[in-house]
């Protein structure tokens, strides 16, 4: 079992910009496919951004295409969201979860270990 911290998350105005970082315990992220999702009040948690394990090839929702940036340092077992031109839209709890076989996608079901999560609120 993989554990996943989230962190980053924060009040920011429409058009500004967050980092959220997933620190995961071990050493097996470059064997895993990492993703965000997001979860608003009242809605279904929709995934974000994936980071695959060997190739670190990426996918995007296209609510966030463009604007979102999914990256990890292996050395320090952490993935990254780089967020900007954010929208009141975006607020929600983002959570990064791991998905063993490594392939990545942006179907909840088809992790296995989840974060906390941590708040994005963008208003003015």
């Amino acid at each position: 079992q993989v554990q996943l911290v989230e962190s980053g998350g924060g009040l920011v105005q429409p058009g500004g910009s967050l980092r959220l970082s997933c620190a995961a315990s071990g050493s097996g992220l470059m064997y895993y496919a990492i993703a965000w999702f997001r979860q608003a009040p009242g809605k279904e948690r929709e995934g974000v951004a994936w980071i695959s394990g060997a190739d670190e090839s990426t996918g995007y929702a296209d609510s966030v295409k463009g604007r979102f940036t999914i990256s990890r340092d292996i050395g320090k077992n952490t993935v990254y969201l780089q967020m900007t031109n954010l929208k009141p839209e975006d607020t929600a709890v983002y959570y990064c979860a791991t998905e063993l076989a490594g392939l990545g996608s942006l179907r909840p079901r088809q992790y296995d270990d989840w974060g906390q999560g941590t708040q994005v609120t963008v208003s003015s």
